[in-house]
């Protein structure tokens, strides 16, 4: 039983003819005749009377017809609903991100919100966590995913920002070559970095992370640095150093899966890499609303 037959039971009832019904809902009489003798065959009960006179209700009939015209009803009235809600949401929803969650879970949270919402036009620009809260300060952006870290700032302003936590806990992972002596250990110290060329992400945070690579190892050589992780991967699958990522931006890694790459943890350094995960929207923003609606999309 579908909400199809019982369409099909509602037009043959109310024009009293197959060859109406199909006509008015567009189908072939065959479809709405077989579709309805296949509910009938499925409930154990004839709901019409065929003749050349028409098509009219058996008695039983008329008992389930009611209890059909009542459910569409229910679904009329669950569709209209849906639709006064989703009609509330309109326009275009900007997101400011940092490129360790839109490489991650931010694809499949899209792909939820504009099969819901596919009137809403979105828009995601790639910018630095700082950066990503001036932009919603100032509204320039609807909705900010950020990892707050001693490096990202002084944190967030107390009003107008609402932060909503995503509960996600990463850590910080080296990457190296396939064929490197690094990828033979199960964790590596900070110590066990030193002499090794690093091609690092560009960033406050990462910044840190080099300062305090470089007081431990007593130097550090950074051949370049890029806001890209795919061309840091890139290039330490070819060789050229090493890097140190999220354990979050290398969740289902095709470098990793396919062992171009090694993964590595990093043990003994205090700092969580991915800080603490979250998104921010300005309290007084023009799409607060929009804002906290695909916050529920989002899972960590």
């Amino acid at each position: 039983m579908n909400i199809e037959q019982l369409e099909y039971v509602k037009e043959v009832f109310e024009t009293n003819s197959m060859s109406l019904a199909a006509q008015n809902l567009h189908v072939s009489q065959s479809a709405i005749s077989q579709s309805v003798s296949l509910l009938e065959k499925e409930i154990g009960i004839p709901l019409f009377k065929r003749s050349r006179n028409g098509t009219v209700p058996t008695e039983d009939g008329r008992t389930i017809i009611k209890k059909v015209l009542e459910i569409l009803m229910k679904v009329d009235e669950i569709k209209e609903e849906v639709q006064s809600i989703t009609s509330v949401y309109k326009g275009e929803l900007v997101i400011a991100t940092i490129p360790s969650l839109s490489m991650t879970f931010l694809p499949k949270a899209l792909a939820s919100f504009k099969k819901d919402f596919p009137q809403i036009k979105v828009m995601v620009i790639e910018l630095e966590s700082r950066v990503v809260i001036d932009r919603i300060i100032h509204d320039k952006a609807h909705l900010g995913l950020i990892s707050l870290n001693p490096y990202t700032s002084d944190g967030l302003p107390d009003e107008p920002i609402a932060f909503h936590s995503f509960q996600y806990k990463g850590e910080l992972q080296v990457i190296v070559p396939r064929d490197s002596v690094l990828a033979l250990n199960k964790e590596l110290m900070l110590k066990d970095l030193a002499n090794h060329a690093f091609i690092m992400s560009a960033s406050s945070f990462w910044d840190g992370v080099t300062e305090d690579i470089d007081q431990v190892c007593g130097g550090i050589n950074v051949i370049f640095t890029t806001t890209n992780p795919e061309v840091i991967k890139r290039s330490v699958a070819e060789g050229l150093g090493i890097s140190l990522m999220s354990s979050l931006m290398l969740r289902d890694d095709p470098y990793v899966e396919s062992g171009r790459i090694a993964a590595v943890p990093l043990a003994g350094y205090r700092l969580d890499a991915s800080g603490t995960f979250g998104g921010i929207y300005s309290k007084k923003g023009s799409q607060q609303r929009l804002a906290r609606k695909f916050l529920d999309y989002i899972e960590v």
